[in-house]
């Protein structure tokens, strides 16, 4: 048992000698070098680091408008489930909008792929839109023609 703690006692040291000497050894080195990493910060550090979107331009357009009840277009509903269940426009496909997860590849494909002529979204209505982020986000994808219903599922139901 003793040599055992001697062993242990042994490996700690070493590992704690070693510890030392390679970080004066890194300072040493650090500071012969021409401009150096400095040990201490010279300017405040950058909180915020913007993530690139991909986010596309989508046009508004009211709910009458001839493009929403086209035959050729590929019209989304961008609200949950429960939601797209209670009331949708009719030939409307559910796709809902996650502000914090993205739209899966092969939603977006499938969308794209449709042959439809445009995409026309309406979502919550909110501010934000659901159906204005998930336009935006088809369109920076790749996806063309795409629309947003101006006032989301209310002012599509009160038509």
């Amino acid at each position: 048992m003793r040599a055992v703690r001697s062993t242990a006692r042994g490996i700690v040291r070493d590992a704690a000698v070693a510890a030392v000497g390679l970080s004066l050894l890194g300072v040493a080195v650090n500071a012969a070098r021409p401009g150096g990493i400095p040990l201490v910060a010279t300017e405040e550090y950058e909180v915020f680091v913007p993530c690139p979107e991909p986010l596309g331009e989508v046009e508004g357009i009211p709910p009458s408008d001839p493009r929403v009840g086209d035959p050729r277009t590929f019209l989304v509903d961008a609200r949950d489930a429960r939601a797209f269940g209670r009331w949708h426009a009719p030939g409307a496909r559910n796709i809902p909008f996650d502000y914090l997860e993205g739209v899966p590849d092969e939603v977006v494909r499938r969308v794209a792929s449709s042959g439809a002529a445009q995409v026309v979204v309406y979502g919550d209505g909110e501010d934000p839109d659901s159906g204005r982020e998930l336009g935006r986000e088809l369109a920076g994808r790749g996806v063309r023609n795409v629309f947003y219903v101006e006032g989301g599922f209310r002012a599509l139901e009160a038509r």
